[in-house]
């Protein structure tokens, strides 16, 4: 699916600015900041600012169509794949990788436990990665 019928998948108006955002996690699976998103887009868009770019990226976590990461306390980072998956951060690097969903947790959204009705699960997992652990 192209990235303007996505926003409109999220109930989200398409702009330059926003499909450029989008395109960008979506290409970029680094888990990218806010700032590293303006960095990186600001040399082919100048007009771009920050502000832009935060209030793009909270409408896409907001409306669904990315995660807002907050494994490390010290920084927010974004994920355009909104597929059921978790997330590794590494303690040295402070790298966030990818990892399968464990199968037993997929599903469980939009349940019901102990009378609270679950919408979300984090789930992430913190370590030294494997890069790391050869250095």
């Amino acid at each position: 699916m192209d990235i303007y019928n996505q926003l409109i998948k999220y109930n989200i108006k398409p702009s330059v600015q926003r499909i450029a955002i989008m395109d960008y996690l979506l290409t970029h699976r680094t888990h990218p900041s806010a700032d590293e998103v303006y960095t990186n887009l600001s040399r082919t868009i100048p007009t771009l600012s920050k502000t832009t770019v935060y209030n793009t990226l909270k409408l896409l976590s907001e409306h669904g169509a990315a995660l807002m990461l907050t494994i490390d306390e010290n920084k927010v980072c974004f994920d355009g794949d909104t597929s059921p998956h978790t997330h590794f951060f590494c303690n040295k690097c402070g790298r966030i990788f990818d990892l399968p969903m464990i199968t037993s947790a997929k599903g469980l959204t939009e349940i019901n436990v102990d009378g609270h009705l679950i919408t979300e699960i984090h789930l992430y997992y913190r370590g030294i990665c494997k890069n790391c652990q050869t250095d």
